[in-house]
């Protein structure tokens, strides 16, 4: 176990630090990992887990910030793990991840052009459909025992984790817009996600675990419905199933909308100016979802809009009664120019 006491905490991947040692080889514990083996896969972490953190020092220095491109490497490999084909690479592919979240971390230090956070150097794997979360949970061996810890997590907690580890809009400053809070208490909540992934991944590893898929396709079907209903001339009636009357919606202006009836209006202004919205993607989880999506600007004002935004619905008793909306920045480089 590596202390330092600058941080004043182990080094050792918090969420693994429970595991025992194993007698297979490197190449047994990533197969057997691949196979949900939670235990070979806190011994992979815990032998690889030097040489990713002497990438991430390397890279940004003995910092914090190290120590944090090192655990988002931990949860990003946790759902990528059943696309290792080579369990000798496995070092390798750790680093590759890690050097991936710091490059992240050394852009948003920089002035550099507003918009860029979403050009998010993720993929490690030549495939394009490796750069999607939600294809590589469905591909993941380890997807559904995961997501069945997650979302025992408390939902503030859980809340951050998502959005961190599963969304463009990732970094603490979004996160932070996202959810009203302190870029502090962001850092903190996924600090106890992590410890708390640490105690629950080893009690639901024998458990059922929910069908993850399923409820992604569900949430992705109800996403789908909503953002279209203004150009296929759907009813409000017909997408309010889930909201709640007393929703309440915050958009990243500070306005505030009632409930879905205030969202229509808002987007029967967009439809009349010709703007159309394209889903990108959905995560679904306890009481949570997120979405995001794609503003088609018209050809006559391609900046009308900007490129994207985020959502984070939460529900109480299953209905949708929180909601907050985060754009996307835009480039001002890029609109000065046309």
């Amino acid at each position: 176990m590596i202390d330092d006491p600058q941080w004043g905490v182990e080094l050792l991947p918090p969420l693994f630090r429970k595991a025992v040692v194993s007698t297979l080889s490197s190449s047994e514990l990533v197969r057997a990992a691949q196979n949900g083996d939670q235990e070979s896969l806190g011994q992979l972490f815990d032998e690889h887990y030097a040489g990713m953190r002497a990438v991430a020092v390397a890279i940004l220095g003995s910092t914090p910030e190290a120590e944090d491109a090192c655990q988002d490497a931990i949860a990003t490999a946790l759902t990528r793990i059943g696309q290792v084909r080579d369990p000798s690479a496995m070092g390798s592919w750790l680093k590759a991840i890690v050097r991936n979240n710091c490059r992240m971390i050394l852009r948003s230090r920089q002035p550099t052009p507003l918009g860029l956070s979403l050009d998010r150097l993720r993929s490690v794997e030549a495939t394009a459909e490796a750069d999607d979360p939600a294809q590589v949970l469905e591909r993941s061996a380890t997807r559904d025992w995961l997501w069945a810890a997650l979302d025992q997590l408390r939902p503030t907690v859980r809340t951050v984790a998502l959005l961190r580890w599963f969304t463009d809009a990732n970094s603490y400053a979004d996160i932070a817009a996202l959810c009203g809070l302190p870029v502090g208490t962001v850092r903190s909540r996924l600090n106890e996600a992590r410890k708390q992934l640490a105690d629950l991944l080893p009690l639901v590893a024998g458990a059922k675990h929910p069908d993850v898929a399923a409820l992604t396709a569900e949430r992705s079907e109800e996403a789908a419905a909503v953002l279209s209903a203004i150009p296929r001339g759907a009813s409000l009636a017909s997408v309010q199933d889930r909201w709640s009357d007393r929703a309440r919606l915050v958009w990243p202006n500070d306005l505030l909308l009632d409930g879905l009836p205030g969202l229509f209006g808002l987007m029967h202004s967009d439809h009349r100016d010709g703007v159309r919205y394209r889903l990108a993607g959905v995560v679904a989880g306890k009481g949570i979802t997120i979405w995001q999506h794609d503003f088609l600007n018209p050809a006559d004002d391609p900046f009308h809009c900007p490129p994207s935004a985020t959502w984070l619905l939460e529900e109480d008793d299953g209905q949708i009664a929180r909601v907050r909306l985060l754009w996307a920045a835009r480039d001002l480089e890029v609109e000065k120019a046309a």
